[in-house]
């Protein structure tokens, strides 16, 4: 008796319906709201808020370029840290805005990913730069005698060529974990930019792997560097409350007060978006509570140095006088 021919084995469904366990060609960004009415208003607040915010942190590049009373190490970082934070909120608003004016809420698989990298990195290098900027106010207040010694140009170099690479290898990680999952024919992103997190928890492979390398990546680009800065900070308290005259202990504080009131809105508003979005567990909550510290912490920088350093607005002023001066 013969035997029937074998047959093939059944096909997954994922099989049988094309694109259904793939990378999807777009993603969809829901924005902070869907109403029509909200759109102009959103549209304008946004835009309003970053042409402040760009040309707030230009000035402050422009001005620790162009006056040589700034070429220190405070300022050097502080220039860098400026240029971080247009990139960070420029890989975000220009897109967001599109999305709004065009009424198109789509982003490309690509652009998805490209905004997610740059967004990373530039988070990372704000980190960095921010446990540098408190080093060096370390050095200055603690060892003032070694302060030019310590904080020469090859080592503060070496310190910005550090925090550069340290979150360009963090974005990179994250950017190669995502392209190993897959995604459903349609992906629709509670946010209005592709933000990590987010992206990961919608695919619809395994995303144990990626979870894990993000909860150890927190561990080092964020509460390492915050560690630092609180270390470095309760060595600088200790150092000043030594000092027995009450206005050297008030010069050795003002000298460090602008760093320490954005470290308190950057950490403050990023750990506060965190832990409600870990309570209320509702996407839309923390998109908008992420404009704090992707928007306004950035827009707020400039005033927060300008308003509180003698030197930065004496440089403002010498920059404006000599644009405004006819040629």
């Amino acid at each position: 008796m013969e035997k029937p021919p074998s047959q093939p084995p059944p096909r997954l469904t994922s099989d049988l319906v094309p694109g259904n366990q793939t990378h999807a060609t777009a993603f969809t960004l829901l924005g902070l709201s869907e109403e029509a009415s909200l759109q102009p208003l959103l549209f304008w607040a946004f835009l309003s808020m970053y042409l402040v915010m760009f040309t707030g942190n230009l000035l402050i590049i422009l001005a620790i370029i162009t006056d040589p009373h700034l070429h220190t190490p405070m300022y050097f970082f502080l220039a860098n840290l400026s240029f971080a934070d247009i990139g960070f909120t420029s890989t975000t608003v220009p897109k967001m805005l599109l999305n709004i004016q065009t009424r198109n809420k789509d982003i490309t698989y690509v652009g998805c990913l490209s905004q997610m990298f740059f967004f990373t990195f530039y988070v990372g290098v704000d980190n960095f730069l921010l446990t540098a900027m408190a080093y060096d106010r370390f050095v200055a207040i603690c060892h003032p005698l070694h302060y030019m010694v310590i904080m020469n140009p090859k080592f503060c170099g070496l310190l910005l060529l550090a925090s550069w690479v340290l979150s360009l290898l963090h974005a990179l990680l994250h950017s190669l974990m995502v392209l190993r999952l897959s995604f459903c024919s349609k992906v629709q992103i509670p946010h209005f930019f592709c933000e990590l997190n987010q992206v990961v928890q919608l695919a619809c492979s395994d995303t144990f792997l990626n979870e894990l390398v993000m909860y150890l990546a927190v561990g080092v680009v964020a509460m390492m560097p915050l560690s630092g800065i609180l270390l470095f900070y309760s060595k600088i308290v200790s150092s000043v409350l030594k000092i027995s005259s009450a206005s050297g202990r008030y010069k050795a504080f003002s000298t460090c007060g602008s760093h320490l009131s954005v470290v308190s809105l950057f950490y403050g508003t990023a750990l506060g978006v965190y832990l409600s979005s870990a309570a209320t567990h509702d996407s839309r909550d923390s998109a908008t509570a992420s404009v704090m510290y992707t928007v306004v912490t950035p827009m707020l920088n400039p005033f927060i140095y300008s308003l509180r350093n003698k030197d930065i607005k004496q440089a403002l002023g010498r920059l404006l006088k000599s644009r405004a001066a006819p040629t």
